[in-house]
């Protein structure tokens, strides 16, 4: 047997002992600010080569109790996965170190609206900014500078350290949102409550609600309550629908509104509209019906389609634009007028969008006068129009916003009649698009939209001879023709969406694919924690 001397085994201890320290460091602490994968991508980063850790003694205080909500949505997100139980204090001035701080007082007002200045040292995180909205949207930039663990619902090991320096951060465009349409398949309030939650994080501030279509008629009108017991009852497919009582609505509204997002209504018209010609015959003037794959004149006696005065069938097929409203019809005026005075007292916000694409059964000189009906009935309601591009054509001024989603055409038309112009490019935006030809749903009638090319364009220049000043932002619709679940909803937004958010946010100086496809790896590992279904294309290097 060997033996061991005093000097070997003395040696050896230490060199042990030496081992156990160095495994029980923290590995790789946090230093370096400017290596953080944050998306949006900020305006500028500064480290300062320090951290601060976040511990069971921290806690979170508020310049002023009107700030008490912000800090306590903070807490919640928190709070969960690292196990701590952070208090929400309103107080004046900077408090203790070790904590968190938010504040509105003194804030660089230049940062507008919702911009923030977000403040790291040793002994404090300080978030400033000149509104609320600013301070949540900051918030999301400390959950992503804070372990990718932090998301989880379940407790982790910390250590929960940030590296210390500056991050100060604006947006470039005030319109930054995604679409979803509930009408072709409904969604439950938790599933929009959840899109919601998901947009919230990457600082997109608007959440379009497409309400109504041929397939189904999702929101109570109370003064035509068929539409929903009627038109809400069937989806594309043949499912049983749905709709949101005025309550549910509200519910959605409110529960945006404290994530500092706007709901958008929309209200497809004078097209897409079948669901309720199907609930009130009276609206109906003899309506062209998709009839195998094809559409034509249907008036046979046998078949009450397309009748005068009589409901047409509920549509569950996924064709467009055979459907129109009567401009004959005084009722028509009336029947749009209750839906949107209902729907403008449920709504906050300062939008209704009336829809106004593929009508194409409408006769043009109708289809103006619809237009210009809608836009003086909204008006009316201290609310400003919003619609798709095709409503250019009719008599519109700059308080009238054009969502941009197919032809050049109108979005020029627009831009000479002084609009506001939403980006949507369907080539380039729609999220329903698939991401190739083995993508599991989806459609690819506008193109595959996969996630390098969903990144690789500029609102700015989208369309030649649309100057930047009266580009709102960016939208990217996600319509439901072949999305039944929040699985296949996730499954098509991401990874896709936070780049739509970065383009809407971030300055196009200095974006490139090549360095965006490497943040958004990373973020893997947090849509992981988030329990995102989300799509892993082979163009991204994913960190496992």
């Amino acid at each position: 047997m060997k033996q061991f001397s005093t000097h070997t085994f003395l040696g050896l201890l230490l060199s042990g002992t030496f081992i156990v320290l160095l495994s029980c460091k923290p590995s790789g602490p946090k230093t370096d600010l400017t290596k953080e994968t944050i998306i949006p991508k900020p305006v500028s980063v500064t480290a300062t080569g320090d951290r601060f850790s976040l511990t069971d003694d921290s806690n979170i205080y508020v310049e002023g109790d009107e700030l008490k909500q912000i800090g306590q949505y903070l807490a919640n997100k928190l709070n969960p996965s690292t196990g701590f139980d952070l208090q929400v204090t309103a107080m004046a001035g900077e408090p203790p170190s070790g904590n968190i701080y938010l504040t509105t007082a003194g804030a660089d007002t230049q940062l507008g609206e919702e911009g923030y200045e977000l403040t790291i040292t040793e002994d404090l995180i300080k978030l400033s900014a000149p509104k609320p909205a600013g301070l949540f949207r900051g918030i999301q930039t400390i959950r992503q500078i804070l372990p990718s663990k932090i998301e989880f619902a379940s407790i982790q090991q910390g250590p929960w350290e940030i590296a210390s320096g500056t991050i100060r951060d604006y947006p470039t465009y005030s319109w930054r949102g995604s679409m979803l349409d509930v009408a072709r398949h409904f969604f439950s309030v938790e599933d929009v409550k959840r899109y919601i939650d998901l947009i919230a994080f990457y600082k997109m501030n608007i959440m379009h609600l497409h309400l109504s279509d041929d397939q189904g008629w999702r929101i109570e009108i109370k003064s035509w309550p068929n539409l929903t017991t009627i038109g809400g009852s069937t989806e594309v497919g043949g499912g049983k629908g749905g709709f949101y009582t005025q309550e549910q609505y509200s519910d959605i509204v409110n529960y945006a509104l404290s994530q500092f997002i706007t709901i958008v209504p929309e209200i497809d018209l004078p097209g897409h509209i079948n669901s309720a010609l199907a609930s009130y015959g009276e609206l109906n003037g003899g309506t062209i019906v998709p009839i195998e794959g094809r559409v034509k004149m249907n008036m046979s006696p046998k078949n009450d389609l397309g009748k005068k005065n009589r409901p047409t069938e509920l549509y569950m097929g996924t064709e467009v634009g055979w459907s129109t409203l009567r401009v004959e019809k005084e009722i028509t005026f009336k029947f749009v007028d209750d839906v949107l005075r209902e729907l403008a007292a449920l709504t906050p916000g300062p939008y209704l969008h009336i829809g106004g694409d593929e009508a194409h059964v409408t006769k043009k000189e109708d289809y103006i006068t619809f237009v210009n009906r809608f836009d003086d009935m909204v008006k009316s309601y201290g609310k400003v129009m919003v619609g798709w591009e095709e409503i250019a054509q009719g008599e519109i001024d700059s308080n009238a916003i054009v969502q941009h989603w197919s032809s050049p055409k109108y979005a020029l038309m627009a831009a000479e009649k002084g609009s506001k112009i939403i980006m949507s490019p369907a080539k380039k935006a729609y999220l329903d698009m698939q991401y190739d030809s083995t993508s599991r749903i989806g459609l690819h009638w506008a193109a595959y939209i996969e996630v390098d090319s969903a990144y690789n364009w500029d609102p700015a220049i989208r369309v030649d001879g649309i100057p930047q000043e009266i580009i709102l932002g960016v939208e990217a619709p996600l319509w439901s023709e072949t999305v039944t679940n929040m699985d296949d909803i996730e499954y098509l937004a991401f990874p896709r969406l936070p780049g739509y958010a970065e383009i809407g946010w971030s300055s196009s100086q200095g974006r490139t694919w090549d360095e965006y496809k490497v943040r958004l790896g990373k973020h893997g590992e947090r849509m992981r924690a988030l329990n995102i279904d989300f799509y892993r294309s082979k163009l991204v290097p994913w960190v496992e």
